[in-house]
């Protein structure tokens, strides 16, 4: 079946180095779920020049069935950074509504749409019209009025899959875990020890790494750390991009260092992953908030070795809850892009 359309919708080009009209400039966030989309929700404040890119390794839910039933890219975490991308107006709010809607069958019945989000559906159903991922997606940005572009970090699906050391009776015991929703789960109960990315050459977007390459500012996390942040630094071409370009970077901790991936570690145990499988990954700063951060000298001598300097603030809900708050998420932001 052939797919009529008109011109493909048109993303505004970013300048770079556009600190002189007040933005931010150019930036990349990178990440996925809920913690790329708190950054996004803060970064679009600040500039319209902003690009999402976003994990493919998820299996679980209405992500999961997709990718399995239809051979797609998972489109959840994508969907949820066009939701964050929305403007605070009838039509932005509307669309964000009309993107995380989820069916739910009547009591008592199993439908086949149960649990799927909305714009689950109409991300995947662009993909199968247009045949392209990206283009998809930037119509998908256009019906939203998106502040920004969104972005896979591949056009392939990936598999995320982890060593977990489980502590038994008879000693200690190694499993290999397959699959972001499985290894997330093993994280609670024991210590994930090793993740790896398959397929191990999979390509990355090119259209991401072009946008890393002329960015100002790239802002990497919060999210989970193992199967939302790292894998960006697991992909060896975007790796690669990530450590060549000329732009800043910002790492961006987590509110609670004890999420069922990371139960047990500190603040500086999460930037010790970040340098074991990246050590030529510099930061220019690292922001924290003072509540996850046990031994401040050791956190400031971790962020010393990666290059950067600790920024702490209070970035956290105001209900105590361990989300970030947009605006104070965005104050921290401006005054590191200020400062750089």
């Amino acid at each position: 079946m052939s797919f009529l359309t008109g011109p493909l919708p048109l993303i505004p080009e970013g300048k770079g180095g556009r600190e002189s009209d007040g933005q931010a400039g150019s930036i990349v966030a990178l990440g996925g779920g809920h913690g790329l989309s708190s950054s996004l929700s803060a970064l679009r404040l600040l500039t319209t020049d902003l690009t999402a890119v976003v994990t493919v390794a998820d299996d679980g839910g209405s992500s999961g069935r997709l990718r399995r039933e239809l051979g797609v890219l998972p489109p959840g975490d994508l969907r949820m950074a066009l939701a964050a991308l929305c403007d605070d107006t009838d039509w932005g709010r509307t669309w964000r509504d009309v993107m995380q809607h989820r069916f739910r069958s009547q009591p008592g019945v199993e439908g086949s749409l149960d649990d799927h989000a909305l714009g689950n559906l109409l991300i995947v159903t662009l993909w199968e019209l247009l045949g392209d991922p990206v283009a998809g997606l930037q119509w998908a940005g256009a019906l939203l009025g998106a502040r920004g572009q969104v972005l896979p970090m591949s056009t392939l699906p990936l598999t995320i899959e982890g060593d977990v050391l489980r502590r038994t009776a008879g000693g200690d015991l190694l499993e290999t875990v397959s699959g972001q929703a499985s290894l997330a789960a093993a994280g609670a109960r024991s210590n994930v020890s090793d993740v790896r990315l398959l397929p191990v050459d999979a390509p990355a977007c090119p259209a991401a790494l072009e946008a890393i390459d002329r960015a100002d500012w790239v802002v990497l996390g919060p999210g989970s750390w193992y199967t939302s942040v790292l894998p960006h630094l697991m992909l060896p071409q975007l790796r690669d991009a990530l450590c060549a370009t000329s732009a800043k970077r910002c790492l961006t901790m987590n509110l609670s260092n004890e999420t069922t991936e990371t139960s047990g570690m500190s603040a500086v145990d999460h930037l010790a992953v970040i340098r074991r499988y990246a050590p030529e990954f510099k930061v220019d700063a690292v922001l924290v908030d003072p509540s996850v951060v046990a031994d401040r000298a050791a956190f400031e001598d971790a962020v010393a070795e990666m290059g950067g300097r600790p920024v702490f603030g209070k970035v956290g809900a105001a209900s105590g809850r361990p989300i970030h708050d947009p605006l104070r998420l965005a104050t921290a932001f401006h005054d590191i892009f200020g400062e750089n």
